[in-house]
């Protein structure tokens, strides 16, 4: 993967957001996404090491697009300015559409790395069973709450868009009553991509993606909601 050749295409697009421009720099994003793809494959291969339960994840559909929506949005560029992929045991993306926990990862036209595993704002339904689920397995939350090798690497669970009072249906006094509080359940990192050599950039997704594993299991022990 051409890290630098990826942060200027991802930079020109940022100040050239527009269906002409991409047109004719249609070449050069496609050399990139055949590069991105590979990557994405060959972690695919690496995490089914340590969890199985990825291997039928199909590597094209781990990849968003990147075309926005732009159906309901105020932002009418066309485009994303990052390059991202999704990896997760039910092959589904969003969680939306049920996905589940992730192990995901993007590049920015900032230069920026960003890794995460968990779940990121899950639907209603399934953010009321991993509140539940805490409370039935405290014990099992608690232990991965200590769990070191996610404290030094993450710096525990993210605690952005937390709630100020607890959800309804859960007492001040109940236990965890802050990580229930939060409607995202993940642990992530940041970094700039030009400290990392091409070459070391899947061996380091990689270990992050094994230090959060623990986390991703947790949250895959919860029962599927409808």
């Amino acid at each position: 993967m051409h890290l630098r050749d990826l942060v200027r295409f991802l930079h020109e697009l940022s100040e050239n957001n527009n269906r002409a421009w991409f047109v004719m720099n249609k070449p050069r994003y496609d050399i990139l996404r055949a590069e991105f793809l590979e990557l994405v494959t060959g972690l695919i291969t690496d995490i089914t090491k340590f969890d199985p339960a990825v291997a039928a994840c199909n590597p094209k559909r781990a990849l968003f697009r990147i075309n926005r929506d732009l159906r309901f949005a105020r932002d009418r560029d066309p485009y994303k300015t990052t390059f991202s992929a999704s990896i997760t045991a039910s092959g589904l993306k969003k969680p939306s559409q049920g996905g589940g926990p992730a192990y995901y990862f993007q590049l920015n036209a900032e230069g920026k790395l960003l890794t995460a595993c968990g779940e990121y704002m899950p639907p209603a339904g399934r953010l009321r069973a991993i509140r539940h689920h805490i409370i039935n397995d405290s014990t099992g939350f608690s232990r991965l709450l200590k769990d070191k090798e996610l404290n030094h690497r993450f710096g525990g669970l993210s605690r952005e868009d937390s709630l100020i009072r607890p959800p309804k249906g859960f007492d001040a006094d109940s236990p965890h009553i802050e990580q229930l509080k939060l409607k995202s359940f993940l642990v992530w990192r940041e970094m700039s991509a030009s400290r990392i050599a091409a070459d070391q950039l899947r061996t380091l997704l990689l270990e992050d993606f094994r230090v959060g594993l623990p986390l991703v299991k947790w949250l895959r022990g919860i029962a599927p909601t409808d």
